[in-house]
């Protein structure tokens, strides 16, 4: 049998669908190869979510035609099921498989005719993003349709290369229902759709019989997860899924990825700050500090909604890490909204922020609109927001010197002149480093000494943490 590679590109979302065709690949007898260039069949799982994103996947495509001019090019993930016919007259791609195929993507590729016969492949249906609702006809290699009309949920846990014994991400939740103006990742992963609860709960209890100490929970738009459930007569919701998981699992510690500033209700942040099982790390996307800004975004808040938000899970967590997500350069963004973002950024208690310059994307609103914001303009935006959040993530940090932090041992241990390190991750996301070399994936409480290149340094405390007793904001 031949041996496969999958090469991820793009969110954790993306990640877990990267690790769910492994899954399949696997279950068809074949094994994984170390790298692409010694694999038969090399699938790329792009993301399209950026102008660079696509550019990635292109690149890759090159890269491995030319090292391994042998393999089967598969191209799948946001990318494929935006623009299929693009790329697959990309030179070397073998086959398209978009979102809406994925979850057969290893049956399509290893057996084509088989699929063609059963009315995929050139008989289906193409829907593109840009004029969903005219179908067209598409050649043999691509195996795309209409992705609103897609129903299932395809993901596994992903566990990091460099820490595969910790901290598993499992994607509970894919698609979003939101129609932001600048979004194109709707018309490539659907409508939202959830995780059952009783499988949510099952996996994560078989990563906790597995020896997972904390595994992290994510989606396109997490907050939403259950609203497409319904559970003796009602719909279940996002922290209802939070509960149940403190509930019904032995889980140390639960992490939550982000979440969309309307679905950090007062109940969840309460939930949040008042269990030591679930990490003190909020994750909040902004985007912008301008209310005309964020009406043009077609974002479901206004900048005194997002504040209040913020100052309240400060208020319930005191020492919680608050990220975000902050676009520059959106069209019609002038020096004034700008003025506008900087100044919440500076004034919120923000640790660390995703600052993206805007990228236009084919079939959204935002491509057409008036006063496109010149590139530099927005990349010398884009720079002063990333000063800033570093300031302030220094600042947090050596407020921590001379304390005492939870965190949990990654597997990778360093040796320098100083002497030997552990990799660590505070209960709080920050990095840390651990004096001496410890074994992986054990909770620690660690004594913080001082910041070095963006990392605390610390010693271990004595014996290993439990985290049913102990926190942050215990």
């Amino acid at each position: 049998m031949p041996s496969f590679y999958v090469e991820n590109f793009g969110c954790r979302a993306t990640q877990a669908d990267g690790a769910a065709i492994e899954h399949q690949f696997r279950h068809q007898g074949l094994d994984p190869a170390a790298a692409p260039s010694q694999a038969e069949i090399v699938v790329l799982n792009t993301c399209t979510v950026t102008a660079s994103a696509d550019q990635d996947a292109r690149a890759a495509i090159r890269r491995i035609r030319r090292e391994n001019p042998g393999c089967q090019i598969v191209v799948t993930g946001c990318y494929a099921q935006r623009a299929p016919e693009e790329v697959a007259s990309l030179p070397g791609v073998t086959r398209v498989v978009g979102n809406s195929h994925k979850h057969r993507l290893a049956e399509i590729t290893l057996f084509p005719a088989e699929n063609r016969s059963a009315g995929l492949g050139k008989s289906t249906n193409f829907v593109p993003a840009s004029a969903l609702g005219q179908p067209s006809m598409v050649n043999d290699g691509i195996f795309v349709s209409d992705i609103f009309a897609h129903t299932e949920l395809l993901a596994a846990p992903v566990f990091d290369a460099a820490n595969e014994r910790t901290r598993p991400n499992l994607k509970v939740q894919d698609g979003c229902d939101n129609r932001c103006s600048f979004c194109v990742i709707p018309s490539v992963r659907g409508h939202s759709r959830s995780s059952p609860l009783d499988r949510v709960l099952r996996e994560v209890q078989l990563l906790v019989d597995s020896g997972y100490r904390e595994v992290v929970i994510s989606g396109i738009n997490l907050g939403r997860w259950g609203r497409d459930l319904v559970q003796v007569g009602q719909r279940p919701r996002f922290e209802d899924l939070v509960r149940a998981i403190l509930g019904q699992t032995s889980l140390e510690k639960l992490r939550i990825s982000s979440v969309e500033p309307m679905d950090w209700s007062d109940e969840l942040i309460a939930l949040m700050a008042g269990s030591p099982r679930i990490a003190k790390h909020a994750h909040v996307p902004m985007q912008s500090g301008s209310d005309r800004v964020l009406r043009a975004m077609h974002r479901k808040y206004r900048p005194w909604h997002y504040r209040e938000k913020i100052e309240k899970i400060r208020r319930a967590m005191p020492t919680a890490a608050i990220g975000a997500d902050v676009m520059t350069g959106f069209p019609g963004e002038s020096d004034a909204d700008f003025e506008e973002t900087r100044r919440m950024v500076e004034e919120l208690p923000f640790i660390y922020l995703h600052v993206f310059t805007y990228s236009s994307r084919p079939g959204t609103p935002s491509a057409t609109m008036p006063n496109q914001v010149p590139a530099q303009v927005a990349r010398q935006r884009n720079r002063i927001l990333r000063e800033i959040a570093a300031e302030k993530k220094l600042a947090f940090m050596q407020g921590f010197i001379g304390k005492a932090l939870p965190a949990i041992t990654l597997s990778a241990v360093h040796r320098t002149c100083q002497g030997d390190f552990t990799e660590a991750l505070t209960d709080n996301y920050l990095k840390l480093r651990l004096a001496g070399r410890h074994e992986a994936n054990r909770w620690m409480l660690a004594q913080v000494e001082q910041v070095i290149d963006g990392a605390l340094v610390g010693v271990a405390g004595a014996g290993a943490l439990n985290c049913q007793q102990s926190s942050l904001s215990a």
